[in-house]
C-alpha cells in the first residue's frame, strides 16, 4: 500500500512524501480498514520533528496518524464484534492513519452513523475520546457544575464544550484567541467566550468571579499550561478539579506554590491519552459510545472541519496547523470515492 513518509525520519512539512510500504494484516481481534478520511492533531506535528514528548508504544509504528474513517476490509480471527465487511466505520489508533489501509482493534473502532460524512467522522475520535476522558472519566463533571476549558476554539476544546453541555454543566466558560473563535465557542454551547487577546483588564479569571458571585469553576479542563497558570487557579472553586491535557504554552511553572491549590482544596490532575494501554482505550470506547455517540449521531454534537486537503498535500496541511490559523479540525482525504 502507499503511505506518507517523512524524508530522513523526521524534518519539516516539505518533508513529506508518498512511499510504498508493506500492507498491514488484520490478524487476532483486528480489523483492517481501507482509510478514506484521516485528522491531524499537534502530536503529529511533534512526531513529525521527532520531539514528541512522551514514550511511543510499539503499535504506534512509524507511519504518523491516529484517526481515520474508511471501510472495513478484513476482520482477524479472534473478532467478537458485529462489524461486517464493506461497512462504514471510524477509530482510534495508536499510530498509522496517514496511510491507504490499517488494521486496528475492533476495541478501538465505531460505526459511523448514517448521514455522518467521512470527513467529519475523521476528525471525531481524537478530540471526543479526549474531551471525553478529561471531562467524564477524570474530571467526574456533575450536572449542575460550571466548567472553564483553556483553548476553547481548537478540536479538542470545541469537543470538550459540546460534551460539558449534554453532561448538564450549569454554566461553560471557555478562552480562544480572536472573536471568531469565541463566536465559534457560544455557538457550540459556550456561556461565556473570553478572548485572551483583547480582554486587558476583563481577564478570565475576573470575568469568572464576577459571573459566579466569586465562587469560581467546579471543574477546568486546561490544555494552555504556564501562562495561564496563576490565573487558573484563580478561576477555580474550592474543592473544585484542574485537568491537564496539553502544555500549549509550556510545562515549566514559575513561582508556582503549593498553597495556590491547598487554600481552595484543588484537585489537580493530568492525563495523557495515546500512552494508555489497549484496555484502557477499550473502556474509554464504551464511554464514548455512551456519552457522545448517541448525541453525535443525533446531530446535537458536531465537529467543526476547517479545512479538507488531499492527502498528496498534507504538507500544506501541517503548515497550516502549525500556522494556527484555523478554527476546528483539519482532514486529509485518502480517497475521493
Amino acid at each position: 500500500m502507499k503511505a506518507v513518509g517523512i524524508k530522513n525520519g523526521k524534518g519539516s512539512a516539505d518533508d513529506f512524501f508518498i512511499e510504498d510500504v508493506p500492507d498491514p494484516v488484520a490478524n487476532g481481534d483486528h480489523i483492517l480498514v481501507r482509510i478514506h478520511s484521516f485528522g491531524l492533531n499537534r502530536m503529529d506535528i511533534m512526531q513529525r520533528e521527532d520531539r514528541y514528548p512522551y514514550p511511543l508504544l510499539p503499535e504506534s509504528g512509524k507511519i504518523l496518524g491516529v484517526e481515520f474513517s474508511g471501510i472495513v476490509e478484513a476482520k482477524g480471527p479472534d473478532c467478537k464484534s458485529d462489524f461486517q465487511i464493506g461497512q462504514r466505520c471510524f477509530g482510534l489508533a495508536y499510530g498509522g492513519a496517514y496511510a491507504e489501509k490499517i488494521s486496528v482493534s475492533e476495541s478501538m473502532l465505531m460505526h459511523m452513523p448514517d448521514g455522518v460524512s467521512f470527513e467529519t467522522a475523521a476528525g471525531f475520535p481524537e478530540t471526543y475520546f479526549t474531551a471525553v476522558q478529561a471531562i467524564h472519566l477524570i474530571g467526574d463533571l456533575q450536572p449542575g457544575q460550571s466548567v472553564l476549558i483553556h483553548a476553547g476554539s481548537s478540536g479538542v476544546g470545541q469537543a470538550a464544550i459540546q460534551v460539558a453541555r449534554c453532561g448538564g454543566a450549569s454554566q461553560i466558560f471557555v478562552t480562544a484567541g480572536s472573536d471568531t473563535k469565541c463566536e465559534l465557542c457560544k455557538s457550540l454551547g459556550a456561556d461565556f467566550a473570553i478572548n485572551y487577546r483583547t480582554c486587558g483588564k476583563n481577564d478570565f479569571a475576573e470575568v469568572i468571579r464576577q459571573e459566579t458571585g466569586g465562587k469560581g469553576v467546579n471543574l477546568i479542563i486546561d490544555l494552555v499550561g504556564q501562562s495561564y497558570w496563576h490565573r487558573t487557579t484563580a478561576a477555580a472553586a474550592m474543592d473544585s478539579r484542574i485537568v491537564i491535557v496539553a502544555a500549549m504554552s509550556g510545562a515549566i511553572i514559575e513561582k508556582f506554590s503549593l498553597r495556590d491549590l491547598m487554600n481552595k482544596r484543588i484537585w489537580l490532575m493530568t492525563t495523557t491519552l495515546r500512552t494508555r494501554p489497549a484496555e484502557y482505550q477499550r473502556k474509554l470506547r464504551d464511554v464514548v459510545v455512551e456519552k457522545a455517540l448517541p448525541y453525535f449521531s443525533r446531530g446535537e454534537m458536531k465537529v467543526t472541519v476547517d479545512e479538507v486537503f488531499p492527502w498528496g498535500e498534507v504538507g500544506n496541511a501541517h503548515k497550516k496547523m502549525e500556522s494556527n490559523n484555523h478554527a476546528g479540525k483539519i482532514i486529509c482525504n485518502v480517497s475521493d470515492a
